[in-house]
């Protein structure tokens, strides 16, 4: 039987009278809508009233499991006739229309105020299919799809442990859609997980389509340019997370899943880093970890050197650089606002533009609209470099909501080096770190291990991929590592 924590309402009895009375009663609570399929049959010399909605339910499941049975029945009762795995009595009018919306198939009896309530849902679902927006180099290729029983398929078939625990959750006044929050029993933080269920029992909604319209509910700060949640289609991703104590939480409908409570530090994980030898995962780490600041800064960087701080350069490149602004009519600050733009154009409409399109975009913008503004002196060439390098260093981020925050965060930063130079953006950089080290997501600094610090032991995953046997806190890591080191020792 499914358990679903959901808002108090009003109790509305069917009608214990006439059979007649109680299919003009379900038809008013569903407006008289004409996908309401309703059947009347004869069982054991006994009216009764057979409600399914087409779209929703499996026809021939209904006539096996339902119908038949009924048919075939002389002489024991409805209930003792059907076969269906799974079957509810109740005469709560709002539960039934409920049943009905979910799949279910609803038997009202004349003599009986309780109707019988059985599954018979029909379902439609995509192929498992690797995110297109998370692929990796190594490592498994499915992903979630819009199904939640799937999905939770998925956890279940990597994580065969009796203390994954699932709570479901129905949001949404009129849409009632399906919440699962996820998490391990035994790993979990009780307090973030009680935090958790509190928020998601007093969100209030009127429906709830996605899992952007949770995120928004669930995040402390919406004015922060960080994204507060992770969101993930990949099932592998998921289960490290779980791993580490935190919740995910699936939406019935979506393919992606939210992850909290999360740090600053987990948008630079990669599923490769863990996929690969570690010095490999460590390298291109430390290289995501690096384009941050350059995702935000470059350009920034560029205008406040050629603005207040050209004495900064060599002289090779100074005179490179002066030339190539010469001829150049706008001011660095709005030669780096309109490539900004002209990027994100770009990047929207091959989004948007069917897949045998959208890569002409990459042509007509590196090609045409490249070469045609250096040539017609509207911005310089060192312009273009840094715009292409601080794009690469935002799309270098696994998680794109990510990325784009970062090429958000990169605009005031352009101003307060137009205004202040070299000082301007030390200003804003330690703006931008004192507001990481401030926020929190359920109560875990979004900046940790480093805003607080919290001890060397809670670094040997930040900047490096360490081994995993260093990292590991299973019983056999010690016995694990010094065998490692003592076959070294030998050799």
């Amino acid at each position: 039987m499914n358990h679903f924590k959901t808002k108090k309402s009003n109790r509305i009895e069917l009608h214990a009278g006439d059979l007649d009375q109680k299919i003009v009663q379900i038809e008013q609570y569903f407006s008289h809508t004409e996908d309401l399929n309703i059947q009347k049959l004869v069982c054991s010399d006994q009216a009764c009233a057979l409600f399914y909605i087409d779209a929703l339910v499996n026809i021939e499941l209904i006539q096996s499991t339902v119908i038949k049975p009924m048919m075939d029945s002389s002489e024991k009762g409805i209930k003792q006739s059907l076969t269906a795995v799974e079957v509810r009595k109740s005469s709560d009018l709002i539960l039934i229309g409920q049943c009905l919306l979910e799949g279910y198939c609803i038997i009202v009896t004349e003599m009986n105020c309780d109707a019988i309530m059985l599954p018979a849902a029909q379902t439609y679902s995509r192929s498992i299919q690797e995110p297109t927006g998370e692929q990796v180099v190594k490592g498994p290729h499915d992903g979630f799809i819009e199904s939640l029983n799937t999905n939770l398929y998925l956890l279940r078939h990597r994580m065969k442990n009796p203390k994954m625990k699932v709570k479901y959750f129905k949001l949404g006044h009129v849409t009632n859609t399906k919440v699962a929050m996820v998490y391990m029993n035994n790993i979990a933080n009780p307090k973030i997980v009680a935090e958790c269920e509190k928020r998601l029992c007093a969100i209030d909604l009127d429906y709830l389509y996605t899992v952007g319209n949770l995120d928004e509910m669930l995040e402390e700060h919406p004015l922060s340019p960080f994204p507060q949640t992770l969101q993930t289609e990949r099932p592998d991703r998921a289960v490290s997370y779980l791993m580490e104590g935190k919740i995910t939480i699936f939406v019935d409908g979506n393919p992606s899943v939210l992850i909290l409570p999360i740090t600053f530090f987990s948008f630079y994980q990669s599923s490769d880093d863990y996929n690969s030898r570690w010095i490999t995962g460590s390298f291109f780490r430390f290289i995501r970890l690096i384009s941050f600041i350059m995702a935000i800064c470059l350009p920034a960087i560029y205008i406040a050197t050629v603005t207040y701080h050209s004495e900064v350069l060599p002289i090779g490149i100074l005179y490179s650089v002066k030339v190539s602004l010469t001829y150049v009519p706008l001011p660095p600050i709005l030669e780096a606002f309109f490539m900004q733009i002209i990027l994100e154009l770009l990047k929207e409409a091959a989004i948007r533009l069917p897949t045998s399109i959208s890569q002409t975009i990459g042509i007509v913008g590196g090609l045409v609209i490249g070469t045609a503004v250096v040539q017609a002196q509207l911005v310089s060439n060192t312009m273009i470099v840094i715009i292409g390098l601080t794009a690469i260093a935002s799309f270098v981020t696994p998680i794109n909501e990510f990325g784009t925050s970062l090429r958000i965060l990169g605009f005031p930063m352009m101003i307060a080096a137009a205004l202040f130079g070299f000082f301007g953006i030390a200003i804003m950089l330690m703006l931008v770190f004192i507001h990481l080290c401030k926020i929190e997501t359920l109560g875990v600094p979004y900046f940790a291990p480093f805003g607080p610090f919290q001890g060397k032991e809670n670094m040997k995953d930040i900047f490096l991929r360490l081994p995993i046997w260093a990292v590991n806190k299973n019983p056999w890591k010690s016995s694990l590592k010094q065998s490692v080191f003592g076959r070294w020792k030998r050799r």
